[in-house]
């Protein structure tokens, strides 16, 4: 995947190992603005000796075909968000999940948007898939519009799906379909 330019200087590229301190100042950057929507994080996380040994899991998996990890990057190196494909499973189902975020003062711009739109074009041209799968919580309204803005379609309810904020909580899910 060739980074990838969207709005405003902001560039879609895969995850580097040299993005432990950049990506824990991102985290700890938007802690609160990302809290509400993702599993509780212990103090490591967000710190760059804790993003090494996260990214290095990731890259494994990405090494290893089950993901593909994304950095939003701006002008001034800044990573103002993240986007990844996991699950990927090949065979008859070609599928993967996506999800994202984006820094809280680049929210509401267009950014997650253009970002997915990229990342469901590298899915169904470079990786060849059939198939994405987004799960959202139920009263998540702006990812809710980050998905069907890119075609994705309301499959069904998950009671219970993830463990976000500490508790589980229901989801929405949705896939978009990137094969007739």
């Amino acid at each position: 995947m060739d980074p990838t330019p969207l709005l405003d200087g902001v560039v879609l590229r895969v995850l580097r190992p040299e993005d432990a301190a950049a990506l824990a100042a991102a985290y700890t950057r938007n802690r609160e603005h990302l809290a509400p929507w993702e599993p509780t994080r212990d103090a490591a996380f967000f710190t760059a000796a804790g993003q090494e040994t996260e990214i290095a899991a990731q890259l494994e998996s990405a090494r290893l075909g089950g993901s593909l990890p994304m950095v939003l990057v701006d002008a001034d190196g800044t990573i103002v968000g993240r986007f990844t494909l996991s699950g990927i499973v090949r065979g008859p189902f070609q599928s993967a999940n996506v999800g994202y975020w984006v820094d809280a003062e680049l929210a509401g711009r267009g950014l997650a948007t253009a970002a997915l739109a990229r990342v469901v074009q590298v899915a169904r041209d470079e990786l060849g898939l059939h198939r994405l799968q987004a799960a959202t919580l139920t009263h998540n309204a702006g990812s809710r519009r980050v998905l069907e803005r890119n075609g994705f379609v309301h499959i069904g309810f998950a009671p219970d799906y993830l463990k976000i904020g500490g508790r589980w909580q229901d989801h929405e899910l949705f896939q978009v379909i990137l094969h007739d």
